[in-house]
């Protein structure tokens, strides 16, 4: 009798590959929106779509949301309470992943705030990462200002 040592888990939602799950971030596709076609994708989009949406911007849910692009200009952003706010969204809002761990450095003179979200998935055990690199538009939009700019 044959015995399996390390079984995969596969998610449903991935068995049809020409369905699509969800919608992808950035809003870049030509004509239409881009599309996710795995769970794994999907879970990716949603936890973005968490950390840019403003607490109250969701209909019929006002306390989704971190809402990181509010604190691109506070003079002081209180790291270890932001990653508390993020491990309570994810844990109340996206109950598919046990989250890891939560780096959030601020750089104040250029008005950046660099983001790294290290999960895994609860059917799969897979780790994976998301990374943002939140920035001043004006910031960026300026050539001179972008001399010495190492990317993340």
């Amino acid at each position: 009798m044959p015995t399996f040592n390390n079984p995969v888990n596969i998610n449903p939602l991935d068995l049809n590959k020409n369905a699509a799950i969800g919608v992808a971030f950035p809003f870049n596709a030509p004509g239409v929106f881009k599309q996710t076609y795995t769970y794994n994708e999907q879970i990716k989009s949603n936890l973005i779509n968490l950390l840019v949406t403003k607490k109250g911007e969701r209909i019929n849910e006002p306390n989704f949301g971190v809402g990181i692009q509010n604190l691109l200009f506070e003079p002081n952003i209180d790291v270890d309470a932001l990653k508390t706010e993020i491990n309570n969204q994810i844990n109340i809002f996206i109950p598919d992943v046990d989250l890891f761990g939560v780096e959030a450095s601020p750089v104040d003179e250029k008005h950046r705030l660099h983001i790294k979200i290290t999960y895994r998935f609860k059917y799969s055990d897979k780790l994976d990462a998301i990374a943002l690199n939140l920035s001043d538009p004006d910031y960026m939009a300026d050539p001179t200002l972008q001399e010495n700019l190492n990317p993340y």
